[in-house]
């Protein structure tokens, strides 16, 4: 399984920014995606997952600023993060799990892609 993220850069505050994770070797119909992210100092945290068949789940800190969806014919999935806040600022990373736990526990999710660096200027 290998997971490739990427689309993070430097927003200013507000603005909105849309991150993909290209997975291989396996399909989204047989696994959960998720999305975490890690803030220079904190422990990893999950922002969002969705299931093999479609369900989605947000961190409530988010407030509904942002969406997962995922294109299985594109093996990929995306985060869309709108209203972008300085707090927002970390390395996001996709990760894949065929456990089926449906939540956002770092523990629960097996495969890892290498993170890309969302900066929210404020």
């Amino acid at each position: 399984v290998q997971l490739q993220a990427s689309g993070g850069g430097l927003v200013q505050a507000g603005g909105s920014l849309r991150l993909s994770c290209v997975v291989s070797g396996v399909s989204l119909k047989n696994y959960d995606v998720g999305w975490f992210r890690q803030a220079p100092g904190k422990a990893r945290e999950g922002v969002s997952c969705i299931t093999h068949y479609g369900i989605t789940i947000h961190a409530d800190a988010l407030e509904g600023r942002f969406t997962t969806t995922a294109d299985i014919a594109k093996n990929t999935v995306y985060l869309q993060m709108n209203n972008l806040k300085p707090k927002d600022t970390a390395v996001y990373y996709c990760a894949a799990s065929d456990r089926m736990a449906t939540d956002l526990a770092v523990y629960e999710y097996p495969y890892w892609g290498q993170g890309t660096l969302v900066t929210v200027s404020s």
